[in-house]
């Protein structure tokens, strides 16, 4: 089958150089599809969709918006009526990759229509944001972002190079047959940080045995976010959520955060969960400088050259805990929460630099009170990455699966786990 890949820009301003890559693209076999969602001027060449089929899918009034006196409103027209042309097009079969091009406005509204396709569509944007901070265009989607080095301004020796390049890649992703993948493997989510990787990879491979697909994400903010995300999508069994450090972020205001609603994914699309307080110890930073004054005084380990990393204290463990205790309380399916009572990570172990029973058990004390009766609170004498906690962590999941009777990938049944 023949290969569509969806250009969107703005063809008043950026047409030249977007009907540049759509001829390098047709060089590689891949059809396209263009969309204008320019406002003012004309567009510089015919598009197979035209701005005022993107701007009736937003119910916007194209000529009032055109008059250049309300551009933010137009912007927003734009993203919200390109959102629904590309998904239209996904859904009907006619799209296959999407490519968009420009400066930070044209960024921002072809990355929302980014966002709206599923993981795994390929999705490519050139763009002079490029060398910044991409996290709120990008969000939880797998979208690539190439930097313009140049402005996307005509054709010179620099950027023909750098859009033949843009013309491959995404050409490349488009023309590439998906790898195989195995449907019928129920899905599991899990944590996982530099400090927890033992414990994770040994849970994983326990309930890989079992018939199960792990997807393992880095707690690192933009880890968390889309874990969560993929869980609200419905398209996952069960939760494993063994590194719930983005919580320590959020509450110390450091740089890792996935935002208050951390943990509550799982509760909401009423999938079983296991919580872990793990790596809740350590709240994370940059170099040593950009440690905030106030916590110049703390316990500070340098865990590389451009991370370093603070011991929670018991305090802030105990808004941790709260915070754990509110997700496990929402849930309306089976929740258990699991405490290692010798430590929540690789340095929070006896005789290690984040060694602090104290503030752990801040934590721990805080979870038993506030969550409610019913729901499964387990103390495992052990350091969270002792293989024996990774193995009662997947055992505990199994165990809540195989009991609910609707996911059963290995046979595994209820007396089977201890």
């Amino acid at each position: 089958m023949a290969k569509t890949l969806v250009m969107v820009g703005a063809l008043d301003t950026k047409g030249r150089e977007i009907d540049y890559v759509r001829e390098r693209v047709s060089r590689h076999g891949v059809g396209t599809l263009v969309i204008d969602f320019g406002i003012m001027g004309e567009p510089q060449f015919k598009p197979d969709i035209r701005r005022q089929d993107v701007m009736a899918a937003a119910d916007a009034d194209l000529r009032r918006l055109s008059s250049g006196e309300h551009k933010d409103e137009a912007m927003a027209a734009a993203a919200r009526g390109l959102e629904i042309v590309v998904r239209r097009l996904y859904d009907e079969g006619r799209l296959h990759g999407i490519f968009g091009m420009g400066g930070s406005a044209a960024t921002s509204i072809a990355t929302a229509a980014m966002r709206c396709l599923p993981v795994g569509v390929p999705k490519l944007i050139l763009s002079t944001m490029g060398g910044t901070d991409m996290s709120a265009f990008v969000g939880t989607r797998d979208i690539t972002v190439m930097p313009s080095v140049v402005d996307v301004s005509g054709l010179n020796r620099v950027s023909r190079r750098i859009y033949a390049n843009a013309a491959a890649a995404i050409a490349g992703m488009v023309a590439e047959e998906p790898p195989e993948v195995d449907v019928d493997r129920p899905l599991i989510v899990a944590s996982m940080f530099g400090n927890t990787t033992r414990a994770v990879d040994h849970a994983r491979s326990i309930l890989e045995h079992n018939g199960f697909e792990v997807l393992v994400f880095h707690a690192n903010g933009a880890g968390g976010r889309t874990m969560e995300g993929l869980i609200a999508d419905h398209v996952v069994t069960a939760s494993l959520d063994m590194t719930t450090t983005e919580l320590a972020d959020e509450v110390c205001g450091a740089m890792l955060s996935a935002g208050p609603d951390r943990c509550m994914a799982a509760s909401r699309a009423s999938i079983p969960a296991v919580l872990v307080p793990g790596c809740v110890d350590m709240a994370n930073f940059l170099g040593p400088e950009t440690v905030p004054e106030r916590y110049r005084g703390r316990n500070l380990y340098h865990w590389n050259i451009n991370v370093t990393v603070m011991r929670t204290n018991a305090e802030e463990n105990r808004r941790i805990g709260e915070m754990l205790a509110a997700a496990a309380n929402a849930a309306t399916a089976p929740v258990t929460v699991l405490l290692p009572l010798r430590g929540v990570s690789m340095l929070d172990a006896e005789g290690l630099q984040f060694w602090d029973p104290e503030a752990d058990e801040a934590c721990f004390e805080t979870l038993r009170a506030k969550v409610k009766p019913g729901i499964a609170v387990i103390e495992a004498d052990y350091n969270i990455n002792d293989p024996q906690f990774a193995e009662l962590a997947a055992l505990t999941l199994l165990k809540m699966l195989a009991a609910g009777g609707d996911v059963n990938a290995g046979g595994v049944t209820d007396g089977d786990i201890p």
